[in-house]
């Protein structure tokens, strides 16, 4: 059902926690299946140098929030609102149609995180 590079997102889940200020934090919610994923990132001369994540929901989302925090490490300021959820989908080796709320979720924290940047 899920690909092995998703499963290795979720069991050996890396950048997992929280970064305190000065990193900008968002939270982000999908009101349908109530998974929520909270995202920090530490800026440092307009990179993001840093990236932690938290997610209470299911093995997909997880993942994703996962995958992300990677994707995101050493993005520029203007260059965070360019990750897609397609992009997380691709990082996760795809999602089955059912768990593609997943990057959505993912995609959401994005638009919100972008958002604070500016």
């Amino acid at each position: 059902m899920y690909s092995e590079t998703l499963l290795d997102h979720f069991r050996n889940a890396r950048r997992v926690g929280a970064l305190d200020p000065p990193a900008v934090t968002v939270e982000v919610e999908n009101p349908v299946c109530g998974d929520i994923m909270t995202v920090s990132a530490l800026f440092e001369d307009g990179v993001i140098r840093d990236v932690k994540f938290r997610v209470r929901g299911c093995t997909a989302s997880i993942a994703a929030g996962a995958a992300l925090a990677e994707i995101l490490v050493g993005r520029t300021g203007p260059g965070v609102g360019l990750i897609s959820a397609d992009d997380v989908e691709r990082a996760l080796d795809g999602l089955p149609n059912e768990s593609k709320h997943a990057a959505r979720l993912a995609a959401d924290a994005v638009k919100a995180l972008a958002k604070r940047l500016h």
